[in-house]
């Protein structure tokens, strides 16, 4: 799953658009390599996102197209 589409759905990103625009900014890495937008994610990677008020790092568990809200926490497991 791209990896704009995976914090969208896991709603650690409001908006897809959101998503790929930190992407494009150089803010969201996957295991250590900076990410793009179209850059796919797959169960155990780790990914690390700069917000403007601090880091998020996290283990990616399941990658799923249809996540109901209370389900998107049990995409991901937050590290720190």
């Amino acid at each position: 799953m791209r990896i704009d589409k995976f914090l969208k759905n896991a709603r650690i990103i409001k908006r897809r658009t959101i998503a790929k625009e930190a992407c494009e900014q150089g803010r969201v890495s996957i295991g250590g390599k900076i990410a793009k937008p179209g850059d796919e994610v797959k169960i155990g990677d780790m990914v690390e996102i700069n917000f403007g008020s601090g880091n998020m790092k996290f283990e990616v568990l399941d990658v799923s197209d249809n996540v109901r809200k209370d389900d998107a926490v049990g995409l991901y497991r937050k590290i720190e």
